[in-house]
């Protein structure tokens, strides 16, 4: 499973950076079916496939959080067996599991709060908590309308588009990046999720920035929703991905190149605020 989780997270299979960090945490299960010899081989492994499953992408501080507090708890624990590191094992992947995934719903009530009827929200990517929030708030009887963007090139907001058509209250319109500027006129906010926040700077998929300074321009509040895990302050240094060129152009390509980033960086100062399953903060 750990193997598995580990090409998962390294292919991208998954958008959320919270389920890639749930996946990965469910995964160290396997070792409490392994045989040790002593206590010290069974935290020396948890250690080694821990690290194997946070360097799968050092991009996401959630998997980093996750798995270091993983770690921490175990060695805190000091389990004098084998049968007790399992035992802490297993409570410590618990108990982070349900820290992102509760953490995940308060966040989502929280944002539920920003939206009235008749609400307009323009939305980039994918994000299960701002989905989850737009859904809390139209079950509150409200009706929405949101502009959602292709999140090229990996067109991540026609997933968003096909989720917010489903429910019922939501009128989604998908957009191409490109057009943001255009209707962000016509919004209230926007909203989106986030990959991670260390320190001053929000990290998130690439056209973030743009749509928050052309926002910002424009007067519309923007704010960025998700689980406590994704904030960090300290050890952790972003790395930026660079996906296959093939995902922009097909074609061989003659007297040009094609960069494919995945994230950009955005000052927190252009933003309205960070809500998460403790509330909101404010800049």
């Amino acid at each position: 499973m750990i193997d598995e989780t580990v090409a998962e997270i390294e292919e991208m299979q998954t958008h959320s950076s919270s389920v890639v960090a749930v996946k990965a945490a469910r995964a160290l299960f396997e070792l409490n079916d392994r045989e040790y010899a002593t206590v010290d081989e069974f935290v020396r492994d948890v250690e080694r496939n821990s690290s194997v499953l946070r360097r799968a992408n050092p991009s996401h501080a959630s998997l980093f959080n996750v798995q270091r507090t993983i770690t921490r708890d175990l060695n805190e624990a000091d389990p004098d067996s084998v049968e007790e590191g399992k035992a802490a094992l297993e409570t410590a992947i618990e108990e982070m599991v349900e820290r992102i995934e509760g953490g995940k719903k308060r966040a989502a009530a929280h944002t539920a709060e920003l939206i009235e009827d008749g609400t307009t929200i323009l939305t980039h990517d994918y994000s299960s908590t701002v989905n989850a929030a737009i859904e809390r708030a139209v079950d509150g009887g409200v009706s929405v309308s949101v502009y959602v963007t292709e999140a090229r090139p990996r067109m991540a907001g026609r997933k968003t588009a096909r989720k917010l058509g489903e429910i019922d209250g939501v009128e989604p319109t998908l957009i191409v990046d490109s057009a943001a500027g255009t209707y962000l006129q016509e919004c209230d906010f926007v909203l989106m999720g986030m990959d991670c926040l260390v320190s001053d700077t929000l990290y998130n998929r690439i056209g973030t920035y743009p749509i928050a300074a052309t926002a910002a321009d424009l007067d519309v509040p923007m704010y960025v929703t998700g689980s406590g895990a994704k904030l960090i302050d300290s050890g952790f240094a972003f790395e930026n991905e660079y996906r296959p060129t093939s995902e922009v152009l097909l074609e061989p390509t003659e007297g040009f190149a094609i960069e494919n980033p995945l994230y950009d960086a955005t000052p927190v100062r252009l933003l309205d605020g960070i809500i998460t399953d403790d509330g909101a903060m404010s800049f």
